[in-house]
This record gives structure tokens, sequence and C-alpha cells, in this order.
């Protein structure tokens, strides 16, 4: 069961999450990073250069899962064409402190309808789908899955021409999990127009980041490490799926020191309480 800290969550797909850093506590324990309850990044969505919906990568808020204060992350990507419709929504609860993985679900709807629910238990060396009793063993004892390694990945150096190489991947199978930093980049969205470092991941398993879907990431290239563009090949659509940033609703940090950093930030710019770059 999930215990709710905040129960107020941003609008999934809407443009202004009503948060204040008021509402948000501090926690001086919290690992530093740029995003906090309040970030809601919206999204147009294509597939291949087809508009076709709208996505959406939120921090909702803080929750409780088994004594553990996570945050409650939700990617979701709605819309249809010609026939084929998506209506998919990852959600995960990761630690505020170490950033592992405590819960994932992962929910298809339109066309294909499919849910998965994982709860991850790293002192049992284990983690358990919920939806079907099946168990299996998990090769890390800081797991992340497909939606908190967008999170962990902001809060490498990401240096073009590094390769980082992990073993945390929940599922033993998907492991290495590798991340190749490859270039530098501009991207101009409707956000506005951004500076990008582009990373390509790649996990040995299905999701999102499967070897075969030779995904690419660009995030930007400040110190919010935003998520600016996603591009993931899909076997059935050339040109695959892609998200483009529309609008930014800055979050407020748990961890102090990056809490002043962001709310100097939107000082400087003039971002507090609105959306937009």
């Amino acid at each position: 069961m999930v215990l709710s800290i905040l129960v107020l969550t941003a609008p999934l797909l809407g443009q202004n999450s009503g948060w204040i850093p008021e509402m948000v506590p501090t926690d001086p324990t919290a690992a530093p990073a740029p995003w906090g309850p309040g970030e809601h990044l919206v999204y147009n969505v294509k597939l291949g250069w087809f508009g076709v919906g709208s996505g959406a990568l939120s921090v909702e808020g803080l929750d409780d899962v088994r004594g553990n204060r996570t945050y409650r992350a939700v990617m979701a990507i709605n819309g249809g064409f010609m026939g084929f419709s998506l209506n998919d929504r990852y959600t995960t609860w990761f630690d505020v402190q170490t950033l592992q993985s405590w819960r994932f679900v992962r929910k298809y709807g339109g066309t294909y309808t499919s849910q998965r629910h994982y709860e991850f238990y790293p002192e049992r060396d284990m983690w358990d789908r919920e939806d079907n009793d099946e168990t299996g063993p998990m090769p890390t004892k800081s797991p992340f899955d497909d939606i908190s390694f967008l999170y962990f990945i902001r809060t490498l150096p990401l240096e073009v021409g590094d390769t980082y190489t992990f073993d945390r991947y929940f599922k033993d199978t998907g492991n290495p999990v590798i991340i190749e930093v490859v270039r530098r980049d501009s991207l101009e969205t409707e956000a506005g127009v951004f500076g990008t470092i582009v990373v390509r991941p790649s996990f040995q398993s299905e999701g999102l980041f499967s070897e075969d879907g030779e995904a690419e990431l660009h995030f930007s290239d400040d110190e919010r490490r935003v998520l600016v563009y996603m591009k993931v090949d899909l076997p059935l659509f050339p040109g695959g799926i892609s998200l483009h940033l529309n609008s930014i609703q800055e979050g407020f940090p748990v961890n102090p020191d990056s809490r002043a950093k962001v709310l100097a930030t939107q000082e400087l710019y003039g971002l507090a309480g609105s959306p937009g770059r």
C-alpha cells in the first residue's frame, strides 16, 4: 500500500501544476537533484512525421513505500493514428535519498492493452510482479526501472565521449545498461531553443529502451537536464515514436541546496509560478 505524503498531483497533460515551494518539504539527506514535486513537462508526440497526440513527464508528489520516502513520477503518452491508438502510462516510485526504485507500474491502453506491477525487494534480492504472482532474482541492491532511469541520467556529468555501464536494471536480463554520450546539439521546440546533450541508452531486454529500439534522448545542456526530445524506433512504424518538448512547469527540489539553485534560476529568468522555458 502507498501512504501518500503529498496528495496534490499535477494535471497530467495540463499547463500549471499549482505547486509552490512552501508545499514541498526539504530534506538535507535527499540526493542533490534538479527536479522535484511540481515539475511537469508536456510533449507533442509524433509517429514518424505525423503528430498523433501528447505526452507528459511529471513528478506528481512524494509517497511512502514500505517506510521509504519516494518520488512518484509518471510518463504518459496519449494519441492515435490510422486506427492505432496509444494510452500508455508508466509510474515509478524511486527513493529520495538513493534514487533506487521501489515500485514500477506500466499500463498500456489503446489498441494494445497490458498492465504490469512490480515491487522491488533489494533486501531479499528479488522483484515481485503483483499482477500475476511472478517473481525473479534482482541483481542489484539499488535497482532502477525504465522511468526512474530517466531521472538517474540527469544526475550524471554527461560528458561527450563518455560511456557509462551499469548493472542496475531490476531484471538481470536487462543488464548491462549502457549509456553513450554521443554529441552536443541544438533543438528548437515549442518550449524554446535548447542546447542539448545527446544520449543513447540501451537495455538488453524489452521496454522503452530495449537494444532494438535504438533510443536517442536529448537533455538540456544546463543544470536542469530537462528531457527536450526522445525518439524510440518501433518495428511497425518507420521513423518511430518521438516526444518534442512543448512546455515546462518547474518543480521544487527536496534537497535544500538544489532547491536554492532552482529558485535562483527561476528568479533570474522570471519563471517562478509559470510554465515555459
